[in-house]
């Protein structure tokens, strides 16, 4: 743990920084704010557990094991039973305000969407458009090849661009 005032300031830096994007990268991943915090929370304990190690790139280090973390929470839902949520149509039929709510609807059904892909490509798009990172920064975070990202990325979208189209087809037949 961290025990060095210097460098306990540095940690207490780091965490002003960067935890909102944590935050957001978190909840990206898992798509609830309470899970999210939880893994930031671990993530950090994680980090100024290992700062000597994660000093040098505390940000990477602290993102990487967010999606591990996020990855871990997948595996142990698989194996059990699903939560329920608000689904497309309650929010649609709650919609009564067309521009601002019609942003807000589209972004639920995209976040639906990539909620929906296997959760390497989840991790993949979160980070690559929604966390903003590189290629290469991708790569690193997610302890695979570049080459691996971007044919991840692909499919991803594939996947999402078919899920929206469906939806579309969906909702212009019902109407």
């Amino acid at each position: 743990m961290i025990t060095e005032r210097r460098e306990q300031r540095a940690f207490e830096a780091f965490v002003a920084d960067a935890s909102g994007r944590l935050m957001r990268t978190a909840y990206l991943l898992c798509g609830d704010r309470g899970h999210a915090e939880d893994l930031v929370q671990t993530a950090l304990f994680r980090t100024a557990r290992r700062w000597h190690r994660a000093r040098q790139q505390p940000e990477a280090y602290a993102r990487r094991v967010v999606v591990n973390l996020a990855k871990d929470r997948w595996r142990s839902l698989g194996r059990r039973p699903g939560e329920v949520g608000v689904d497309l149509e309650t929010l649609e039929a709650l919609d009564t305000r067309a521009t601002h709510d019609e942003g807000l609807l589209e972004r639920v059904r995209l976040l639906d969407a990539i909620r929906r892909l296997p959760s390497g490509q989840q991790a993949v798009l979160t980070l690559r458009f929604l966390a903003d990172l590189s290629v290469a920064e991708t790569a690193a975070t997610l302890d695979c090849s570049e080459g691996n990202v971007k044919s991840q990325t692909a499919r991803a979208l594939d996947r999402i661009r078919d899920v929206l189209d469906h939806e579309k087809e969906n909702a212009d037949a019902d109407r």
